[in-house]
Parts: C-alpha cells; sequence; structure tokens
C-alpha cells in the first residue's frame, strides 16, 4: 500500500505522535485488531467542520490521514475561540485529533508537484474550499484522476456543484438559514434562532464520509476512483426530509416545534419542571397506563383521546396544557425516578456538563478517557460507531500546523535537498 501515510495498523496500548487512542471496544479488547479503513490514505484539503469532521470520522474508522494546510495560516479553525490555557481551538481539535499535519502553499508551482506527488499514493482526497478553486490551480477532478485513476475526489460546498450559484461561499449559518430549518426552529411569535451546533456543517459531514465510504466500495467492484459532491444545502434538505415531504405533498408548512414537533399530534415535547426541563418522545397506547401512574392522575386513564401516538393538533394541544401543569410541580430529578420506573420515553435536558458526567456516554466510548501527552488526564470525543470485528479509534492530539511536513515529504520520495528547495521558493 506505501508508505504515504503509514501502515494503518492499530496502535495497541499505545499512541503515537497523532495521538491515537487505541483500537478497541468497550469490554473487548482489541488491540492487535485493524479498523474497517486500514490501509485507505486522506488527503483533507479542508478547513473549519464540514470537511475536517468527514475526514476525522475515516480516521475513527482506521484510515490515515494527512492534513494540507496553508503555511503559516493552516486551517481557520485554529484560530476560532482559542483556548488559552490549552493553546489551541476547541473546534479545530474536534475536527482534527489524530491526523498529521503538512504545509503546502498550493497556489506554487512546488506546492502543485507536491500534492500530485501525494496523490500517487492516496485513495481519497478531500476539500471543501469554494468551488472552483482547485480547478484553478490544476488540481480538479479531471487533472487528479489523471494521475490516479483510482483516487476518490471528493467536495463540499455550500450550495451543490450545480446551478446559477454553485460558486458561492458559504458557512454553517447561512447553511442553516438556506436549507430552512432556522424557519422550523423555536416558537410561534418568537425570534428566530439557528440551532445551537453547527448542524449544517454537520449534516455536510456526515454525507461526504459516507458519499466517500461509497465510493471506496464502488472501486473495489470498478477498479475506478470517482468525483463526490455534498453541500449544506443539500445536508440540511435530506435532514428535514420528512417535514419538507409534508409540504410537497400537502402545500402546508408544517411550521415551527413549539416544544415538541408539528407533525406529531401526541405528548411529544418539551416541559418545564420545578427546577429544570424533561422530554417526552410522545406516549403510545401500550405506555399510556405507566404515564398515568407516574404523573398519579388516574382520572386520565380511561380517556381515549389521549393514549394514542396518532392523534389531532387539538388533543395535542389539551395534552400539552395538562401536561405543562403536572410537570411543573416536581423536580426532573424525581420525574427522571417516576418515568424510569415505568419504561417512559423520556430524558432530562441535559447541559454538556451533564453529559460529560453521564455514565452512559462513557460506557460507550462515546467520551474517552485518555492520556494527553501534555496535558495528562483528558476527556475527548470518542466515535459514535461501535463494529465487531474492525474496532474504531479516536485521536488524542490535533497536530501542530505542518508538524509533520518533513517526515510526510520523505516518506513520498523527496529528500532533504528537495525539501529545501520547496521551502526557499516558499511551497511549504
Amino acid at each position: 500500500m506505501g508508505a504515504l501515510l503509514g501502515s494503518g495498523r492499530p496502535m495497541g496500548t499505545e499512541r503515537d505522535a497523532t495521538g491515537h487512542g487505541r483500537f478497541e471496544m468497550a469490554g473487548d479488547d482489541a488491540a492487535g485488531r485493524e479498523g474497517a479503513l486500514a490501509g485507505v490514505r486522506v488527503l483533507d484539503l479542508s478547513t473549519l467542520v464540514q470537511g475536517p469532521q468527514a475526514a476525522a470520522l475515516l480516521h475513527d474508522l482506521g484510515a490515515e490521514v494527512v492534513k494540507v494546510e496553508l503555511p503559516e495560516v493552516g486551517d481557520v479553525a485554529r484560530h476560532v475561540e482559542s483556548i488559552p490555557e490549552r493553546g489551541q481551538s476547541a473546534v479545530f481539535l474536534a475536527n482534527n485529533r489524530g491526523k498529521r499535519s503538512i504545509t503546502v502553499d498550493l497556489r506554487t508551482a512546488g506546492g502543485k508537484r507536491v500534492l500530485e506527488r501525494l496523490v500517487e499514493q492516496a485513495d481519497v482526497l478531500l476539500s471543501n474550499f469554494k468551488p472552483g478553486t482547485l480547478e484553478e490551480w490544476g488540481l480538479g477532478w479531471e487533472e487528479l484522476s489523471a494521475i490516479n485513476p483510482r483516487l476518490i475526489w471528493a467536495a463540499g460546498s455550500f450550495l451543490g456543484p450545480r446551478g446559477d450559484e454553485f460558486d458561492r461561499e458559504g458557512a454553517d449559518m447561512v447553511g442553516q438559514a438556506y436549507g430552512g430549518i432556522i424557519s422550523a426552529t423555536g416558537s410561534d411569535g418568537g425570534e428566530l434562532s439557528p440551532v445551537g451546533a453547527l448542524i449544517a456543517d454537520h449534516c455536510g459531514s456526515q454525507n461526504l464520509s459516507n458519499g466517500i465510504l461509497a465510493a471506496l466500495y464502488a472501486r473495489e467492484r470498478t477498479g475506478r476512483g470517482q468525483r463526490v459532491d455534498v453541500s449544506l444545502l443539500g445536508g440540511q434538505i435530506w435532514a428535514q426530509a420528512s417535514e419538507i415531504t409534508h409540504y410537497l405533498l400537502t402545500g402546508e408548512l408544517a411550521g415551527r416545534a413549539n416544544g415538541g414537533h408539528p407533525l406529531v399530534n401526541a405528548l411529544y415535547g418539551i416541559f418545564a419542571t420545578s427546577d429544570g426541563y424533561v422530554a417526552i418522545a410522545g406516549c403510545p397506547e401500550h405506555l399510556w397506563p405507566g404515564m398515568v401512574r407516574a404523573v398519579e392522575r388516574p382520572e386520565l386513564h380511561d380517556n381515549p383521546r389521549f393514549g394514542s401516538y396518532f392523534s389531532t393538533p387539538e388533543i395535542r394541544a389539551e395534552l400539552r396544557e395538562v401536561f405543562t401543569e403536572i410537570f411543573a410541580t416536581r423536580s426532573t430529578a424525581e420525574w427522571t425516578e417516576r418515568l424510569a420506573a415505568e419504561d417512559q420515553r423520556f430524558a432530562p435536558v441535559r447541559n454538556h456538563a451533564e453529559l460529560a458526567a453521564d455514565p452512559q456516554t462513557l460506557a460507550n466510548d462515546y467520551l474517552a478517557d485518555v492520556e494527553h501527552p501534555e496535558w495528562g488526564p483528558t476527556r475527548v470525543i470518542g466515535c459514535p460507531i461501535t463494529m465487531s470485528d474492525t474496532p474504531t479509534r479516536w485521536g488524542t492530539v490535533a497536530p501542530e500546523l505542518g508538524q509533520h511536513t518533513e517526515e510526510v515529504l520523505l516518506e513520498v520520495g523527496y529528500d532533504w535537498d528537495d525539501i529545501i528547495a520547496l521551502r526557499d521558493e516558499g511551497a511549504l
């Protein structure tokens, strides 16, 4: 497979310079077993979240990822709300842990040659530049697939690869706005608000990684790489498939969430307790008797209009009025105990501090405790996927800008004189 990105073999109980967490699964010693993408070599040219998070997931599935950054500047995420005591941005760390970093100015002739050399041994190249940028530099799909016909050339954009506005620049906020999800968030009459996470970037990243995985699978049959395109707009539409389909079939907007969901006419939503909030994900007929017991309202038991998951907006409004009054009478902890005892579909509304202390997130390695080489014991984001035979991993360390430039170039055949010459011409 070549030496561009290393052998792809698991780390055992050790970590290399990139800070790979051990390939492992909860309760199962998976040391010495390869990840699903072991041997797959990824060049990550992307910035901020949409592209980097896709590449981070490929890393967690076993791929070796080299991040290609602009000299002296790097990924814009390095400069987003840096944490002084850590000397690093949380946005950058979250989406780039476990990768290696090289600096290459792709706008220079020498930098272009370096990337072409890297592409010869790569399986995947992904980016989220403004559409047309790589083509301007002679590094588009046509040029690079001619060098390596097995290459998967993957791009994330704002509005997609076609249409009159395909080359507009965008980021998460405008992705949420253009894709319609902001219009459905909050309550009627209230201020509009974006989702409190980079959800458009995240959906775009998931689609980008899925497209890459599908292209790798197709290559096993055809022997050919291909171009993969996703966008923030496409990701937001896919995320709202149910609500948008409602509009397409009825001509009516589903409307805003209003503490629940506009298409779910049931006991479904967020309710204030005496000291917090609890979320109820519907109460179908088989759970209704238990809900009545939990709230100590036996008179509701035989109300046939309430004990159904399929109801009307009018009944939904009545349910909300009744249970708003009920849930306000006890604390979140009390409702958690009562609802859990009746096996209800619920959860207390938690903040990130409460989430980080939750045993369930730790049991599944969604958050993982690691030994950081500089910070000591540290809790990091794990991998959201568990696999029985090809275990996943997580990164501990995000690379310093250009930390692995010489190392990677030496692996693909450059010598020290070549590297010095490239630095002299401003390519690195």
